[in-house]
């Protein structure tokens, strides 16, 4: 199924529905998939679509985790926190802010 979903929207990429969303849809299917070096991509793309995306910025610092990059999911979740305060999103600043607290704990 899931390889499916990844074949279908990897088909919509460079066509009038690309955008953020579908960027992040795959990046969402390819990370639950397994594949985080490829989610990592993905949610990059959907980033230069929308920079204010803030559930892109959630998962993307996920994908960094399961890709053994946690360095790069701190700074992303640092760069998430302010795109979600520039954006209003204070549910999605609350919840970076404690995915970049657990990280940082020694």
């Amino acid at each position: 199924m899931n390889a499916t979903l990844i074949a279908s929207l990897r088909q919509q990429c460079g066509g009038p529905r690309d955008g953020a969303l579908l960027r992040f849809s795959l990046g969402n299917a390819l990370l639950g998939g397994g594949d985080a070096t490829a989610a990592v991509d993905e949610l990059r793309r959907a980033l230069a679509f929308d920079p204010t995306y803030s559930a892109a910025w959630k998962l993307l610092g996920k994908a960094c985790l399961e890709a053994n990059q946690p360095q790069a999911a701190a700074d992303v979740w640092r760069s998430g926190i302010a795109a979600a305060a520039q954006r209003g999103d204070k549910q999605a600043e609350k919840e970076m802010t404690v995915f970049l607290r657990r990280l940082e704990k020694p």
